[in-house]
């Protein structure tokens, strides 16, 4: 299996995290259990009990506290009759002949660890999760969900999930899932991501999650990694396991680490974020922010012919906060009819593109161009660096990449730039740092994955959980508004009501939970996406408000000088009870995740070592002496809670 490279962990916050987890997984058996033979099962010792693998079939199962549980049914298909079990140290190893397939299983840190090598192409499905006593679903879509399995909304088919695989580089944020059961949890995760998706079905009015392996020799795929670990029955515990796996294989990077090597990321705690439009970019009306009270902001505007002025860079860095270029190096488009700057590549079109096996293009995103090949890019640095040079010429300090962390890659085919995922992904990080390190940019990104998290300082859109059918709605102009007038598009500022469904399905707190905070809080700072800003979606509003201070993460807006006048005086109230909280907790972990009522609406997190408590009610009646729509702060030291409730 091969790793991206590591980052070197402090070892204080490895000892920290892992102290903090209270994961079986993680427990007596750190070492290598020895396996051995019980007829067609292999036994091994993991972190709270002992896992048996099927050899006729790849179930899992486990022993715990008393307890039987199954952790993977059969793999779907035969997978024929299996070799000889071979026990070499550490580690069990056999063959399924007629699949060409090589099977290891081994404890690690108090995981299972099975890895499937492949000497041809195929497809595995398995394992195949949910089937025996789960009583809910953890999956990392944007921030995270927790779904009781046999919930009939998430049965059923309006909520874009059932039956559609799951990248794990895109379609979720992280490569795991986790359920829950009695007393306690399991926790799946992938390290070979590429290559892997996973599905969640409906069975009998019950959702199981299946993953799946596509190997390929030509994509560099041959090998697929998966992890099972007993865990508590919090509903943040596989995100605290992939945290820990993060630690323990150098490949997590703090944000004081970050702001260590570049102290204009620091600039980002307490700072909300903004998308200026029109005159919204002028200097006047960042005079005006400051005027209104607003301590930090992260100023961006798109990639037009109408960037900020260096006048209006100037004044934001006067005023403490971040301005620069929203960009993206993921399209290109014909020079004669493109659509916008950032599109044109000199020489590149359409010999950059992306192209399939038959050597047709990939289309880009809306049918616009196509996707250019990052491979492309690499072989000719220059233009992307030249491309940098002329839009932050101005001055401007952050830069915002978009596409690059939201884990689409691609195979290339071209003669001219072959490429594998891997390697994409490879070109993407190394330019990402580029950006970051040696340009010493407040680097973000969209979506980011939580591989990109080491190269970045803040993401937008991997909070809200996207159903595909946001993307339906957004391609009706009349209810969702278009590109013009130029200077306040109505993409962005005319509001919407959602669909119930649809908000159900993204922004109900019942099944929202933070696996991406849990895992990633202190790596770096995570927004919703810029088309989802605060006052497009007026029926969410208290409901994002509250779960941006429970999760110590900020609101993202649009605004022009109009838009900042009717509300400028409302967000500055959010932005100051916001700031203090998050730059006293903005670079530590989150350590404790609950709901504190059986109908999950009111909910508490802990930061750090109780730097930070945050009790948020989401529901309409008094809970402890905290009024529905309301939500308590209190940090280390105070001695009464902070409140606030942003409907009043």
């Amino acid at each position: 299996m091969r790793r991206r490279r590591p980052y070197r962990v402090p070892a204080a916050i490895l000892i920290a995290s892992l102290t903090a987890a209270g994961l079986a997984a993680c427990g007596s058996s750190a070492g290598k259990a020895m396996p051995r033979l019980d007829g067609n099962q292999v036994v091994i010792d993991i972190g709270g009990g002992a896992a048996q693998i099927d050899t006729t079939t790849l179930a899992v199962t486990a022993n715990s506290g008393g307890h039987r549980l199954e952790l993977s049914a059969p793999a779907e298909g035969s997978l024929g009759a299996p070799g000889p079990v071979g026990l070499d140290g550490g580690s069990a190893r056999w063959r399924y002949p007629d699949r060409a397939l090589t099977v290891t299983a081994t404890a690690r840190d108090g995981r299972l660890e099975i890895s499937v090598h492949s000497d041809r192409d195929g497809t595995l499905v398995w394992p195949v999760t949910g089937t025996d006593q789960a009583k809910s679903l953890q999956i990392p879509r944007g921030e995270g969900l927790s779904l009781p399995v046999r919930d009939a909304f998430w049965n059923g088919p309006g909520t874009g999930l059932v039956g559609e695989p799951l990248s794990l580089t895109s379609g979720l944020t992280m490569p795991f899932w986790g359920y829950r059961m009695d007393g306690r949890g399991v926790s799946y995760l992938v390290p070979t991501d590429i290559g892997s998706t996973l599905t969640v079905r409906s069975d009998n009015g019950s959702l199981r999650a299946e993953a799946a392996h596509a190997f390929a020799r030509q994509a560099d795929t041959g090998e697929y990694t998966v992890t099972f670990a007993l865990t508590d029955d919090s509903p943040v515990a596989a995100a605290k396991d992939y945290r820990d796996w993060l630690l323990q294989h150098g490949e997590f990077r703090s944000l004081r680490d970050k702001i260590a090597g570049n102290p204009a990321n620091g600039r980002l705690l307490g700072a909300f974020h903004a998308y200026l439009w029109g005159d919204g970019r002028d200097p006047e009306t960042i005079r005006q922010m400051r005027d209104l009270g607003l301590t930090r902001m992260w100023l961006g505007y798109d990639a037009d012919e109408h960037p900020m002025t260096p006048e209006a860079v100037a004044a934001a860095k006067d005023a403490g906060y971040l301005a620069g270029p929203y960009d993206s190096w993921a399209n290109a488009q014909d020079p004669a009819i493109a659509d916008n700057p950032s599109s044109q590549w000199p020489g590149l079109w359409p010999d950059g593109c992306v192209h399939d096996a038959n050597g047709t293009p990939e289309t880009g995103f809306g049918g616009r161009g196509c996707y250019l090949s990052s491979q492309a890019l690499e072989q000719n640095p220059r233009l992307y660096q030249d491309r940098y040079a002329r839009m932050t010429a101005n001055g401007a300090d952050t830069y915002f990449l978009d596409v690059d962390a939201a884990g689409e890659f691609f195979d290339d085919q071209s003669p001219a730039h072959p490429m594998t995922q891997r390697q994409d992904r490879d070109n993407r990080l190394k330019r990402m740092r580029w950006l970051a390190d040696d340009r010493e940019q407040v680097l973000g990104s969209e979506s980011a994955g939580a591989w990109a998290a080491p190269a970045l300082a803040f993401d937008h859109g991997a909070q809200t959980p996207i159903s595909d059918r946001l993307w339906k709605l957004q391609r009706d102009r009349q209810t969702w508004g278009g590109y013009s007038p130029a200077g306040a598009p109505k993409l962005y500022f005319q509001p919407v009501d959602l669909p119930a469904d649809l908000a159900t399905a993204m922004f109900d707190p019942v099944y929202r939970v933070p696996l991406y905070e849990t895992a990633l809080h202190d790596s770096l700072v995570n927004l919703d996406r810029w088309e989802l800003s605060y006052y497009k979606l007026p029926q969410q509003q208290t409901m994002r408000a509250l779960t941006a201070i429970l999760n110590n993460t900020p609101l993202n807006f649009v605004l022009d000088r109009e838009t900042l006048t009717a509300h400028g005086p409302e967000i500055a109230r959010l932005q100051q009870f916001f700031a203090p909280l998050h730059e006293a907790a903005g670079a530590l972990p989150m350590t404790d995740y609950r709901w504190l009522t059986d109908d999950h609406l009111v909910q508490r997190t802990v930061f750090g070592d109780g730097t930070l408590t945050v009790t948020a009610n989401f529901g309409t009646t008094d809970h402890n002496g905290l009024p529905g729509g309301c939500v308590d702060a209190q940090l280390q030291g105070d001695s009464t809670p902070r409140r606030l409730c942003p409907a009043q």
